[in-house]
């Protein structure tokens, strides 16, 4: 009988196991965000792109790339030497199984493109939607940027 029992509560705490979610099936998205903005902070463009899903879409103003190589070469490479400090401020967010998304606002500091070019100053609204590929890695999917015009830093 004790036999029985206890095979009927491995048999139970088998089950109850395999129905929860392991820790790394769920992203957390202040930790992938924060990552990227890191990466971005490092100018590590390697790990930018890699983050990236191979179909991400990438929306500022009428600009609207698709793919990783697009908005690869249109959006990180292109930009990254001119933006400095990057933080970002939550205001909302929420994850599910298979996705997960932070929105809020940015700020960023804006380095001269040439010689006696003033530095600036950006801040705006973004969205950043993450999914779970594959292999059950989370990808960046979707990032939207909206930002005011840049001011002359004094």
């Amino acid at each position: 009988m004790k036999s029985l029992v206890c095979s009927l509560l491995l048999a139970a705490a088998a089950l109850t196991s395999s129905c929860s979610k392991a820790p790394a099936d769920t992203a957390n998205v202040q930790n992938l965000n924060r990552d990227f903005v890191t990466a971005w902070n490092s100018r590590d463009t390697g790990k930018i792109t890699g983050m990236m899903a191979d179909d991400i879409t990438f929306v500022q103003g009428n600009a609207h790339w698709k793919g990783k190589d697009e908005v690869g070469q249109k959006w990180v490479s292109a930009t990254i030497p001119t933006i400095a400090n990057l933080k970002t401020s939550v205001s909302s967010s929420n994850t599910d199984d298979n996705s997960t998304y932070e929105a809020g606002t940015f700020s960023v500091d804006v380095q001269p493109t040439a010689p006696g070019e003033p530095a600036g100053f950006g801040e705006g609204n973004y969205i950043f939607f993450w999914k779970k590929a594959a292999d059950n890695t989370w990808k960046l999917s979707y990032a939207q940027l909206e930002d005011l015009p840049v001011q002359r830093r004094n």
